[in-house]
């Protein structure tokens, strides 16, 4: 496992780490306590020693979860969580210091921590980065102990922008993948010169960068590939990057071309990812042990040829970039 720096907190956190949305049951199946205690033991045991996961992930069974294994862990683990989602309906108004600095406290308890390591702001309306008093709660929360850094979690290249000109933002967490390349235009070169840490979410696209899936592919009623293509319940650029299904599937066939003889169509979505130095790291998630071991096998992949980087970009502009580019 390599390691790379995650922006103003300095930590050394492994490039290839684990978000868990989906640990311990997938979308649309039943939490598995035991499974996602696997998986997360199974991570750290690969080096892995960095977990993004969220309140409303399983209505905080996946914080428990990730908050038991790294109580259990003699390693240095590094825990970054999320708030705000639990906003309901999900508006700037809802966002009160006082309804945050709950969610905080409801996160140390779920996880039996002292302190999180990563607070993250979980994808807030864009008017809520425009508001000093939100930002300036944190800065308290730190004094008190009950953090260690903020982060925020954008859908959109512009909120990451906002984000960054609060000196309390260490790190940025954004969808990137070959179906989404407008963060490495300006964001990235931003980030570098404010010295925030890029943490990379939606590497696989919801599963369509993983090749295996078709246009005869079924969907668990539950799963967000089912219900969420337009944004019914949440931004839908969360689900396929925000790519119209059939589209993603024309430009996947031509990335199998790119790449065949090379590693399965994931394992070199997850290598051009760490092809941009200023990500920090990219955080796939997994609901089998077998998904962990997988994706950290990619950091010994070789480079891309620059050759096959220009093939990518140039099935985005084709197949993606005239529905993606303008809306994230």
């Amino acid at each position: 496992m390599e390691y790379r720096k995650l922006g103003k907190t300095d930590w050394k956190v492994s490039e290839i780490s684990l978000g868990t949305w989906q640990v311990g049951g997938g979308w649309g199946g039943t939490f598995d306590p035991k499974a996602a205690y696997k998986i997360i033991h199974t991570a750290i045991d690969q080096g892995i020693n960095f977990i993004d996961t969220a309140d409303v992930y399983d209505g905080g069974l996946s914080e428990s979860a990730v908050g038991k294994v790294v109580r259990e862990s003699s390693e240095e683990i590094f825990v970054a969580t999320k708030c705000g989602r639990q906003i309901n309906p999900h508006v700037n108004a809802g966002y009160t210091t006082e309804a945050l600095r709950g969610y905080v406290e409801g996160s140390l308890r779920n996880m039996g921590l002292e302190t999180i390591d990563l607070m993250q702001l979980h994808c807030p309306p864009t008017a809520v980065y425009q508001r000093d008093e939100i930002f300036e709660l944190f800065e308290q929360l730190k004094k008190e102990g009950k953090i260690r850094h903020l982060g925020v979690s954008v859908e959109k290249v512009e909120e990451a922008m906002l984000a960054m000109k609060y000196e309390i933002v260490s790190t940025v967490q954004i969808i990137f993948n070959m179906f989404r390349l407008k963060p490495s235009e300006k964001f990235f070169f931003q980030a570098a010169v404010n010295n925030v840490g890029v943490i990379v979410r939606v590497p696989l696209a919801s599963g369509l960068l993983t090749g295996k899936l078709t246009s005869s592919s079924v969907f668990d009623p539950e799963d967000h590939r089912a219900f969420n293509r337009e944004g019914a319940a949440f931004d839908k650029g969360e689900t396929f990057s925000g790519v119209p299904y059939e589209k993603g599937l024309s430009a996947v066939d031509e990335l199998k071309q790119i790449f065949e003889g090379n590693e399965p169509l994931a394992a070199m979505a997850l290598r051009w990812v760490l092809m941009f130095p200023e990500v920090s790291t990219v955080i796939p998630g997994a609901s089998k042990v077998e998904q962990v071991l997988s994706n950290v096998k990619v950091g010994s992949l070789a480079p891309i040829a620059a050759e096959k980087m220009e093939a990518v970009r140039k099935v985005y502009e084709k197949y993606i970039k005239e529905e993606v580019h303008p809306q994230w």
